[in-house]
């Protein structure tokens, strides 16, 4: 399956194109899934139907779903609930009914990308289209999996499940108890469902389509957007210039013709594919609507993201480390190195990525900033590095 991930800054229409491009796509013969975090049934509005918790076509080889994320959490933590009865039972805490539960700050953010992921595996379709939430909101969706792993590795390393026979020792001797199995169990669940968010985030056929108008906040948020995107390895497959005012508009309308018209230019000149798409005069509602957009098709042959490493040892002594960061400026890029990891600074994003396992063996030695594309220097550790003949 190819997912289309589809965002961009709050009132610019991502929704109503999202469910253009679903539409595009289903009415191409594609069977088509339209996933939308939206909380209000902007998704519906648009296409002249109703959509809800439970997937519902909305037309031709078209389905809609957009998940209940306050019902998945009380499922949730009811199960958790079960799981811990032992531990809970033992603290005497009370347990709370389903009914009185209400999502904690971040548990629908991590509900919606389950139902990502279940959409993503599902066999029944050809392509997922999301609706994600306005930047930087989904950025901060997208980089999630990512880092809870990160996080679940440092504060409950696997590793450690091998010594649970000797934790009722251990205890004893430390004089505390040691992690109930439950919680290492737990951990490990929610690292294998994370796993699979990201491997659908990182798949070759997983791409961005951004929404912005063209004008001055959206161009500043489509620079943003695509540098946020590169520094997490996830391809812009489009932009999609919104609501672009007709060239016969009149003379009061000839300013922001001036406007739009610099801003697409600046766009063209930028490494993405721009299309344009029309203002009706009018809220898309409805099927008839969204065809009149002209909302391109998805590229059938998505071109992945790659960050190659260069042999250049004969030449120059070196390994080079090839990053794509469209819209990065020198000044706000850092590097830090620490172990086999290398943190990457760049503007207000920042990510921690593992060294290729080349260049473990190496040390840093210089970086530059040419053409959107940083390109790190190692130098081979001698003490580390197989000796020639060897």
């Amino acid at each position: 399956m190819r997912t289309l991930l589809i965002t961009g800054p709050g009132g610019s229409g991502r929704t109503t194109i999202a469910a253009a491009t679903a539409l595009t796509a289903a009415r191409e013969g594609h069977r088509t899934l339209l996933l939308s975090a939206d909380r209000t049934d902007t998704p519906g509005t648009a296409l002249g139907t109703a959509t809800g918790p439970v997937p519902a076509g909305a037309a031709e080889r078209l389905t809609a779903w957009r998940p209940d994320a306050s019902a998945r959490f009380r499922e949730d933590l009811t199960a958790f609930q079960t799981r811990a009865a032992n531990v809970l039972d033992l603290l005497g805490a009370a347990r709370l009914d389903a009914e009185e539960v209400t999502p904690l700050p971040g548990a629908e953010e991590l509900s919606f990308l389950r139902a990502l992921r279940d959409a993503a595996l599902s066999e029944r379709y050809d392509l997922l289209v999301v609706d994600l939430p306005p930047l930087p909101q989904a950025l901060a969706l997208l980089a999630l999996p990512e880092e809870l792993r990160r996080y679940l590795r440092r504060l409950l390393p696997p590793e450690r499940q091998a010594a649970r026979a000797l934790r009722p020792v251990l205890g004893r001797l430390a004089g505390i108890p040691m992690p109930a199995e439950w919680l290492y169990e737990t951990a490990a669940r929610w690292d294998v469902e994370l796993a699979a968010v990201q491997a659908v985030l990182a798949d070759r056929n997983t791409a961005v389509r951004l929404v912005a108008e063209p004008g001055p906040a959206g161009a500043d948020a489509v620079r943003a957007a695509c540098l946020g995107l590169a520094l997490r390895g996830l391809r812009t497959e489009a932009l999609i210039a919104n609501r672009v005012l007709p060239e016969a508009g009149g003379d009061w309308l000839a300013g922001l013709l001036a406007q739009q018209r610099k801003i697409l230019d600046g766009w063209r000149e930028e490494p993405y594919d721009v299309h344009p798409v029309p203002h009706l005069g009018r809220d898309p509602h409805g099927t008839d609507d969204l065809e009149a957009l002209a909302v391109p098709g998805v590229n059938p042959a998505p071109t992945p993201v790659e960050w190659p490493v260069t042999d250049r040892t004969a030449e120059d002594g070196v390994l080079v480390w090839h990053l794509p960061l469209p819209g990065a400026i020198r000044e706000e890029l850092d590097l830090v190195r620490r172990g086999d990891e290398l943190l990457i600074t760049a503007g207000p994003f920042r990510r921690i990525v593992a060294l290729p396992s080349a260049l473990r063996r190496c040390t840093v030695a210089g970086a530059a900033l040419r053409e959107g594309e940083l390109r790190i220097r190692f130098a081979p550790d001698p003490g580390l590095w197989p000796a020639a003949g060897r």
